[in-house]
């Protein structure tokens, strides 16, 4: 869906062929679709790679009936004409089996993001993508920002934004409300700010 009033760059299926032929082409690299505008999403550095496996870990101690499918392409937004690809994706491990790189987000309940240090990291993760989410339905947002050492928690979708959001520093608990009801220890992410 693009902003009233503007046309977007492409149909979300011309969008699919071209970020097909891009991730052929540049290892890593991986287009988003968001409110008719094509980006390009920052490739993984070590650290936000670090930060996405202690995630992953940390969810699979907590809910081995669920898995953290790292780096998942999603339909987003009312109309799910937007792609979005997600750093992590919390939804139960079977959940994708048979869809290609962009799955439907009804299985989905949070959708992980790690700051990359890029010029586009303040619209793209703390403002386009906490809106299409929650415009989506996604239960929760999780933003794990390294550039301002802090983790937020955005819950309760309305369709339009969340409205609720829970921001705490590094090393501080952070509770996930359900449908995902655990604390993540933060701790850790102080050793992987760069």
């Amino acid at each position: 869906m693009s902003a009233p009033g503007k046309r977007p760059h492409m149909l979300p299926e011309e969008f699919e062929a071209v970020a097909r032929i891009a991730a052929r082409e540049a290892e890593g690299l991986r287009l988003e679709f968001i409110d008719g505008r094509l980006s390009v999403k920052a490739r993984h550095d070590g650290s936000r790679g670090r930060v996405v496996q202690w995630l992953t870990r940390g969810f699979l101690e907590s809910r081995p009936e669920l898995f953290l499918h790292a780096w998942k392409g999603l339909r987003v937004q009312a109309d799910l004409a937007c792609r979005a690809t997600a750093d992590g994706v919390l939804a139960p491990s079977g959940a994708f089996a048979g869809e290609g790189e962009w799955g439907e987000p009804e299985p989905v309940l949070m959708v992980a993001e790690v700051t990359s240090y890029d010029c586009e990291t303040d619209r793209r993760s703390r403002v386009d993508k906490p809106r299409v989410y929650a415009e989506t339905g996604i239960p929760i947002y999780l933003l794990v920002d390294r550039n301002t050492c802090e983790v937020s928690v955005y819950s309760e979708p309305n369709g339009r934004r969340y409205e609720c959001a829970r921001t705490v520093p590094f090393g501080k608990d952070v509770p996930l409300p359900d449908p995902v009801g655990i604390t993540l220890r933060t701790e850790p992410l102080k050793d992987w700010v760069r």
